[in-house]
């Protein structure tokens, strides 16, 4: 038990790294995409957007350390006495996929209730206020929204059984897809479409950044496409060019359901 543990361990660090890797490879790949196939065409500085999404980055991912540091020690700790789906006694490819779905959905809840809470919905659309959207709009999220984001998923990850190894599993899927579906580059409309089958694709999220109500109040998958599919909060992409992109509105809809 206790080589596994400790292989586990080594192989989180490993899965950590690589992620890190990953994220840089990916933002420099898509940084010079949209400079030579830029989706939409842009105004200002490309330069000092960078800077501003950088900072936001900065600070919320130092803050979001601390919180994450703490809330997985307190998972290990309650490990022993609590270990959710790992309870099922499932084959562990069929245990670190069903983790990996289920935290997917709760990311899919969280996004939308930071649309209908006017509290949460304050600080996330520090995020859509970005009229410039490209691959850095990834890390465009007020400290306080990540910080919420720490608290809330604690609680999730104790009751599916969550530690490290999970978390840093989804992180190395989840950072790609962001970084691609918030990206200014235009792909061709088949493979899009292609993509959009699986995983949020960039004119699907495009969509999403509306500054039309409508149209924000929609797409809400973080790496996969189906659960806007399944619970009625899809919008079809038919003329992404024609978005604009930002925030015109002040207060969420609260009075539509959360799952229609």
């Amino acid at each position: 038990m206790l080589d596994l543990k400790i292989q586990i361990n080594m192989t989180t660090v490993i899965v950590q790294q690589l992620t890190m890797l990953l994220a840089v490879a990916t933002l420099a790949l898509l940084w010079l995409l949209e400079s030579a196939r830029p989706f939409f065409k842009r105004a200002n500085d490309r330069f000092a957007h960078a800077r501003t999404n950088f900072l936001y980055a900065i600070v919320g991912i130092s803050l979001t350390t601390i919180f994450s540091a703490f809330g997985l020690h307190a998972l290990s700790c309650l490990a022993p006495y609590w270990s959710g789906v790992k309870l099922l006694g499932l084959p562990f490819w069929a245990q670190t996929l069903t983790l990996f779905l289920s935290f997917d959905a709760w990311m899919y809840v969280w996004h939308r209730l930071n649309h209908h809470l006017p509290l949460l919905w304050r600080f996330h659309q520090a995020h859509h206020s970005d009229r410039e959207m490209d691959t850095t709009t990834a890390f465009r999220f007020h400290p306080l929204e990540l910080a919420f984001s720490e608290v809330a998923r604690f609680p999730v990850m104790l009751l599916l059984g969550m530690g490290a190894f999970e978390l840093a599993l989804y992180n190395l899927v989840l950072i790609p897809v962001i970084l691609l579906h918030h990206s200014n580059v235009a792909l061709s409309p088949t493979l899009d479409a292609a993509l959009n089958r699986v995983i949020a694709s960039p004119n699907m999220h495009r969509v999403h950044h509306s500054e039309i109500q409508a149209e924000t109040d929609s797409n809400f998958g973080a790496v996969f496409s189906w659960w806007d599919k399944l619970f009625g909060t899809y919008q079809t992409p038919n003329a992404p060019e024609k978005i604009t992109l930002g925030v015109k509105f002040i207060e969420p809809k609260f009075s539509e359901p959360i799952i229609k």
